[in-house]
């Protein structure tokens, strides 16, 4: 074989096995790109997997709890399937932080009272303000209280601007209604668990608190110019993951009987009502089988 034919061969051995190199890396190069998160969409993710819903005591749980409770004694629970989240609920992403709480200032939800009364309330949602800034309210949160008349939490807080905190997880008890009782469709609820206290909606209450505008912040303020267009919406977005219908959402001032909280100050409930209704509506299966 001549030098030249030689040569020729090993320069086109030499390029297919260049060209073959360069697609076995464009191919792990691409793989790669397919597999990283956006840190949006990463974002999102833990969120979703530090708090994935707005899931309160319900009576399949509380059958969990109190296995020795005749099934006949609980509520069906309807609510388990009653709405399910829109296109519009997808779309709207807020931000959100996550702050620790203090464990002196909320604690486990109570399966019976303290006469050893099985309890088998649905939940409801207490809506709040701050005050004061979001800021403080968190601090005050992650400080520790041995006094219980000063312990307090919320489950959610919610920002100007917005951004959505989580504070203390569904499934456990804020302290944010003290001596408290919420008026329902079947009557008056309200729930011992302290012999020293008096009763509160605690136990079956999921709490949400929106931050205060500058205009309404300190003592005895009975007026505000109100709460931004984003605390609305992500009030909304945050109470259209649970199951929890209108009928049991209501207001700090509508449930304490000690004559002293006024809050969330200036609240628009239609107007939060028909956000509510954009992100979430009743699932079929439930109207049909109402």
């Amino acid at each position: 074989m001549r030098f030249r034919d030689w040569a020729t061969r090993v320069l086109l051995i030499s390029l297919m096995f260049t060209a073959l190199s360069v697609a076995i890396l464009v191919g792990k190069i691409s793989q790669s790109q397919s597999n990283t998160i956006t840190p949006s969409n990463q974002e999102i993710t833990t969120a979703g997997s530090e708090y994935p819903q707005v899931k309160l005591q319900s009576a399949k749980n509380q059958a969990e709890k109190s296995p020795d409770l005749p099934k006949s004694q609980l509520k069906t629970n309807k609510a388990a399937v009653r709405y399910k989240t829109t296109q519009a609920f997808v779309q709207y992403r807020p931000r959100y932080e996550i702050a620790s709480v203090n464990p002196s200032n909320y604690g486990e939800r109570y399966a019976k009272d303290v006469n050893g009364v099985t309890l088998n309330n649905q939940p409801i949602v207490v809506l709040h303000e701050t005050g004061y800034s979001a800021s403080s309210a968190v601090n005050f949160f992650q400080i520790p209280h041995e006094d219980e008349n000063v312990q307090a939490s919320y489950h959610a807080l919610i920002k100007l601007d917005g951004t959505v905190v989580y504070l203390v997880p569904p499934d456990k008890r804020a302290f944010g209604a003290a001596n408290s009782v919420f008026d329902g469709i079947e009557g008056a609820e309200t729930v011992k668990t302290n012999p020293d206290l008096p009763s509160s909606v605690n136990n079956f209450a999921y709490h949400v608190s929106l931050e205060t505008p500058l205009d309404g912040r300190g003592e005895n303020q009975q007026i505000h110019s109100g709460y931004t267009e984003a605390q609305y919406y992500s009030l909304a977005w945050l109470i259209a993951q649970s199951q929890v219908p209108s009928d049991r959402i209501t207001t700090h001032k509508a449930v304490d009987r000690s004559g002293q909280k006024v809050d969330p100050i200036s609240f628009d409930f239609d107007k939060f009502l028909t956000l509510l209704d954009t992100f979430r509506q009743l699932n079929p299966v439930y109207r049909a089988n109402k």
